[in-house]
């Protein structure tokens, strides 16, 4: 896909935060460089599967109704796999298993064939203690399997899913529906700062004033918003200058950056970029919005807090958790399907960017980045 068609599925997809009745044309995006016959996304309530979110491209309303209430995660071949695997990871039905096995399935015989699908790709673009959320591409019997370069598709905007759907949770959107977005902005019980690309404040709202005037978790120094903690301070600078260069360049930085000092309530910062849009253009001349969340809900995943702080690869973020943890190199090794010299790579990688020399101190590391955010 060319880098203007990403940027504007990844554009559009960040103005469903003002605009959620956007979902669907999103999809329908998608759907069409995928060449799906859909494609949906949803997100629930980790415990009690309660839809906080769902949306699909133009399909037939009903049958989605009977895959969604019928088949449910176990109806459905893999689907069980796709919930164990990491975020961002994409799962092709047929690349993990055999047609011949997945067209002798109930599912296949009574809902897929019926309506000359064959294959499907999903990710899973949250996971947390509170919610869960999978997108899924499926395509037509007419055309071949999933591709690999398919999957990575779904992998590139797998991020950006998670953090429009992160922010959402922290907007009323019934009141930005009846205000105009700035001014909606002053009423919201989140703390909402915009800033320009070089991090300088441009507007804050009430409760980020308030915020600035402690300090905490951000401070206000030479009209740049600075974490207080130094911890995560060129995380949060590049994550922000990442947004207002392209929205291509976020991938999976900044999804959530910690904020928190030891011993201080837990605060992460979402940022939203402001590129030209239909939505978030009413928002400019800020390039950037910064959304902060001060509860334990929509925390990120420890995996994601490693991709941000030392720009680790999913991967190598996915290795440095595990190791922190207790597992053995061969361990992980084995779990992630990997060779030998593939895991030595990625334990220097780890390592060099980390600034550490053995898994002990990969542990302590670990160990200190959690405890503000838990």
């Amino acid at each position: 896909m060319r880098d203007d068609a990403l940027s504007s599925i990844i554009g559009n997809i960040y103005d469903c935060v003002l605009e959620p009745e956007g979902w669907g044309r999103v999809l329908a995006q998608l759907a069409q460089h995928l060449d799906a016959a859909y494609t949906t996304i949803s997100l629930n309530d980790a415990v009690s599967t309660v839809g906080r979110m769902a949306a699909h491209s133009p399909w037939d309303v009903e049958q989605l109704r009977i895959l969604n209430e019928e088949y449910g995660i176990e109806g459905v071949p893999g689907l069980n796999q796709v919930f164990r695997l990491p975020v961002d990871t994409a799962f092709a039905t047929l690349t993990h298993m055999r047609e011949t096995e997945f067209q002798a399935s109930a599912f296949y015989q009574n809902w897929a064939k019926p309506q000359g699908l064959r294959d499907g790709v999903l990710v899973k673009f949250v996971h947390t203690n509170d919610r869960i959320g999978v997108m899924a591409a499926v395509t037509r019997a007419s055309r071949p399997p999933v591709t690999a370069e398919e999957q990575r598709l779904m992998m590139l905007v797998s991020p950006h899913f998670r953090r429009a759907g992160l922010i959402s949770d922290l907007l009323d959107h019934t009141r930005v529906a009846e205000m105009h977005y700035r001014a909606s902005m002053d009423k919201l019980a989140s703390a909402v700062l915009l800033l320009s690309g070089e991090g300088a404040l441009i507007y804050a709202n009430p409760v980020a004033e308030s915020m600035l005037e402690q300090a905490s978790p951000l401070a206000l120094i030479n009209r740049r918003i600075t974490p207080e903690n130094p911890t995560f301070r060129q995380a949060f600078q590049q994550a922000v200058a990442s947004a207002a260069n392209s929205d291509i360049d976020i991938e999976g930085r900044g999804i959530g950056i910690p904020l928190s000092m030891q011993g201080k309530a837990p605060a992460v910062a979402y940022v939203l970029p402001l590129a030209k849009g239909t939505a978030r253009q009413s928002l400019r001349p800020a390039t950037v919005a910064v959304f902060i969340s001060t509860t334990t809900s929509s925390q990120p995943p420890p995996e994601s807090v490693l991709v941000a702080l030392f720009d680790l690869t999913p991967t190598e973020a996915r290795i440095a958790q595990a190791l922190a943890i207790g597992k053995s190199s061969t361990d992980v090794q084995i779990q992630m399907g990997i060779s030998e010299n593939t895991m030595k790579t990625h334990l220097s990688n780890v390592f060099k960017k980390t600034g550490t020399h053995r898994q002990a101190d990969l542990l302590a590391l670990v160990a200190g980045l959690a405890a503000p955010i838990t």
